[in-house]
């Protein structure tokens, strides 16, 4: 029998690229599973239920809540977005590593849940990246990203209960540091950054936070 996968979380900014880089994590790495949520917002173009999420209504996610169907869940920007059971815990018994795209609120449940799980935030090199793919993106209003702004201060705050920092300059070499940091915890064991990654990390992103502070009082 295979060897139990592992749960790998990815949170970070709106914008700084996470489903870009889990898509190519998984096309280039066969020992991957995405886990897909189920989230009220509405669909994207072009985006397809149950391909990157599972849409509910509300009274739908509200039931499924009820029926302790979700590993964790949170609301942000308006909207509930969760992990449903069943699909994880197959796929990891099965040896693969699972990966999870949240928010920081359900990373830190998914952490306090199951400490084995290893919890990545990801981040542009710069506020002005962050900003310019935000607003490169062409799916949200201005108010909508000052609110996503205003949301990634309030992220910034938790980077220190994450594992690891990612940062995603270009979609491949991030998609490798991904894995590779993925597989060497397998291998040796550990759990975390080295203290002295984990700072860098840290102040990379109190750096990027006060350039969002500067943006988004329109300095």
């Amino acid at each position: 029998m295979s060897a139990k996968g592992k749960l790998v979380v990815v949170s970070g900014f709106s914008g700084a690229g996470k489903g870009t880089v889990i898509k190519a994590t998984l096309e280039k790495y066969p020992n991957y599973s995405l886990s897909i949520s189920a989230t009220t917002r509405k669909p994207r173009e072009g985006e397809v239920n149950g391909r990157e999420y599972f849409f509910k209504t509300i009274e739908e996610f509200e039931k499924m809540i009820a029926d302790d169907m979700l590993v964790e869940y949170a609301q942000y920007v308006g909207n509930y977005y969760g992990t449903p059971k069943d699909y994880v815990f197959e796929q990891m018994a099965e040896g693969r590593d699972v990966i999870l795209e949240i928010e920081i609120q359900g990373a830190m449940k998914m952490k306090e849940k199951f400490p084995e799980s290893l919890l990545f935030f990801m981040t542009p090199p710069s506020g002005a990246e962050l900003m310019n793919r935000l607003k490169g993106r062409g799916t949200e209003d201005e108010a909508t990203i000052r609110s996503r702004m205003k949301r990634a201060l309030e992220e910034a705050e938790g980077v220190g209960a994450y594992d690891f920092v990612l940062i995603n300059e270009t979609i491949e070499t991030c998609a490798k540091e991904l894995n590779d940091t993925v597989q060497k915890t397998k291998e040796k064991g550990y759990e975390r950054a080295p203290e002295s990654e984990r700072l860098e990390g840290i102040e990379l992103i109190n750096k990027i936070k006060a350039e969002l502070e500067g943006l988004v009082k329109g300095e």
